[in-house]
């Protein structure tokens, strides 16, 4: 049986942010003995008064948006873990 142990950024803030109008997307980085993996949350923000709120939850013309956002995130997330294998591949060849 195999058991991956999982830890969060240890600086708890997300590695980036994809935006587009009201919907956010967090990029998430976490350290596991089988290396990076990375989780996305999404919320919309929304305004009361004069006090910015955030929801997880959607409206329907808030759809494609989300849609956009999720293609960028994992877009970005492409880049992330593509910069972390020419970290890794310049360290071995450094060290060689």
């Amino acid at each position: 049986m195999s058991t991956s142990t999982t830890t969060t950024n240890t600086n708890n803030q997300p590695v980036d942010r994809v935006r587009i109008g009201r919907i956010e997307a967090a990029i998430w980085e976490n350290q596991s003995d089988k290396g990076s993996t990375f989780t996305v949350t999404i919320k919309r923000r929304y305004r009361v008064n004069d006090e910015w709120k955030a929801t997880p939850s959607m409206g329907r013309d808030d759809l494609l948006l989300l849609a956009k956002v999720a293609d960028l995130a994992h877009s970005r997330i492409l880049e992330l873990q593509a910069e972390h294998w020419q970290s890794i591949n310049a360290e071995k060849g450094a060290a060689a």
